[in-house]
């Protein structure tokens, strides 16, 4: 049943731009809205960071309708429109499949290709919060989906029969977990049932789509939180085995705790996923610093659980093993006056310090050192015509 109300949200927090798309289309004749994301958080109070919209129109009419966009996809074709750094996702209305569709003798469409209505596209998306439409230009909420109450009620509730979403695309569970922490919602109870009996599904999906959603994770104000919830729905014991594991040693766990913590003090830029691992990769770390096979265990779990790169394994343990050398200063100055420059210019240098220092590895002359360049002599030398070196 359509359900249509005005929100309860600030029309100042919705991007002048995807405002201008919507009104564009909207003048040839098309019937478009806001979706997904961006109005949920609208309504939640929380500022979006992207905003998606959804239209009638076909992706070769919003192309022609909407300067600055181009077509994409083939199993999904939707369009993108750039306005400065700022990049729009204009997808058109679908349906799920149907017999008919499927004309024997005939080439069988693509994906899911099926252009729809607004109610059949709504019906068809994850999660009630998430299948909100919004028409920023009359000031119109547009509900199939029954999302407005949830989101009142503070609910994630999967559209349709959980166990069979799930089982259609097992990310649903990690998304689920991470909104309602994102949210500070809660999961519904006979989804949370489906999440748990399905947790072993989740694994056979795609790795990069997992690193995706953990990055997300990682992203979150508590990530513990979201971890510890994992644990609770069998989740982390399937996906994530070696941090499972750590999980059932109650000192290991204590320890993992307090190092997370202590990363978390780092000056991390949340675009960055060596920035987002490397607190993760640091208590782990520490929790298992006893174990004879920490080296293995942790670039499994870098690399086979959580899809880091090799590239980003690297810059990872380039930071700890970094932070691990500072206590020599003595080192350090036996070095010449090249080489030091050459190590001082290492991009990575100011985290190393503070995780050294954070982890109690610096006394505080050696930190003072380190901090302020204090010493026999300067650790950087104004004078010195020498060009900087990369790390190497």
């Amino acid at each position: 049943m359509e359900h249509k109300q005005k929100p309860h949200l600030h029309a100042t927090w919705i991007d002048r731009d995807a405002i201008g798309i919507v009104e564009r289309l909207q003048k040839s004749g098309h019937m478009t809205y806001l979706v997904g994301g961006c109005v949920r958080d609208l309504l939640a109070g929380l500022h979006p960071k992207d905003f998606d919209i959804a239209t009638n129109a076909q992706p070769n009419m919003v192309k022609k309708r909407v300067w600055g966009s181009y077509v994409i996809g083939r199993r999904f074709r939707l369009v993108l429109a750039k306005r400065g750094d700022q990049q729009y996702e204009i997808a058109t209305f679908r349906r799920a499949g149907r017999p008919e569709d499927f004309v024997e003798g005939e080439d069988a469409p693509i994906g899911d290709n099926f252009f729809g209505t607004p109610e059949e596209d709504a019906l068809r998306r994850d999660f009630t919060i998430n299948a909100l439409f919004y028409d920023p230009i009359n000031d119109q909420l547009i509900d199939y989906a029954k999302g407005l109450p949830d989101i009142e009620a503070g609910i994630v509730r999967m559209i349709g029969d959980p166990k069979t979403r799930i089982l259609e695309d097992s990310i649903r569970s990690l998304r689920a977990v991470r909104l309602s922490h994102k949210l500070r919602y809660t999961i519904e109870s006979e989804f949370r049932a489906a999440i748990q009996e399905t947790a072993a599904a989740v694994a056979q999906s795609a790795l990069p789509r997992r690193r995706e959603e953990y990055l997300k994770f990682l992203r979150l104000d508590h990530p513990l939180c979201a971890l510890a919830e994992m644990f609770d729905l069998s989740l982390l014991q399937y996906l994530l085995p070696t941090l499972h594991a750590l999980w059932q040693d109650p000192q290991q766990l204590e320890t993992f705790i307090h190092y997370w913590h202590l990363g978390t003090r780092l000056q991390l830029d949340p675009k960055d996923p060596v920035d987002l691992y490397l607190p993760l990769v640091f208590a782990f770390s520490r929790a298992c610093q006893n174990q004879s096979d920490l080296e293995l265990q942790r670039d499994n779990f870098m690399r086979d659980e959580l899809g880091m790169f090799k590239a980003e394994m690297s810059e990872v343990m380039h930071i700890l093993e970094l932070s691990q050398s500072l206590p020599n200063v003595t080192a350090f100055r036996k070095r010449g006056q090249r080489r030091q420059q050459a190590f001082l210019n290492q991009y990575r240098l100011p985290q190393a310090i503070t995780l050294a220092e954070i982890d109690f590895q610096l006394s505080p002359e050696d930190l003072n050192f380190w901090r302020t360049g204090q010493g026999d002599r300067p650790l950087l030398n104004s004078n010195s015509k020498e060009e900087p070196q990369p790390h190497g």
